[in-house]
């Protein structure tokens, strides 16, 4: 088993805002999502690099990137002000139906 030591990781958002992944926040996704284990680096490029990105219910911003045919990676995530945001959790979802009933804010 390959084993990443983490520090926090930052990668910029659509919006320029640097996103923090900590170590805390990993060890919560691949608990929560086991399935998550590997896409680390999926993960922190779906916040830069997203095919779209959704409004949440609560500010938060959701970017989702098609992996595969069907399946999508959904990252969550806070930008506090344009200098700080910090990821919320990761996971998989084939439905796609129910992402769309959210408002898009990019691409606008």
């Amino acid at each position: 088993m390959n084993f990443i030591s983490l520090d926090s990781i930052e990668v910029p958002s659509k919006n320029g805002v640097p996103i923090r992944l900590t170590p805390e926040r990993w060890w919560h996704i691949i608990e929560s999502h086991s399935e998550m284990g590997g896409y680390f680096f999926e993960v922190l490029d779906t916040i830069e690099n997203p095919d779209i990105i959704f409004e949440g219910s609560t500010g938060e911003l959701l970017a989702v990137r098609e992996l595969n045919k069907g399946h999508f990676l959904v990252v969550v995530y806070k930008e506090l002000n344009e200098s700080d945001g910090f990821a919320i959790t990761a996971f998989f979802t084939k439905r796609k139906i129910q992402l769309e009933k959210k408002r898009k804010i990019w691409p606008s």
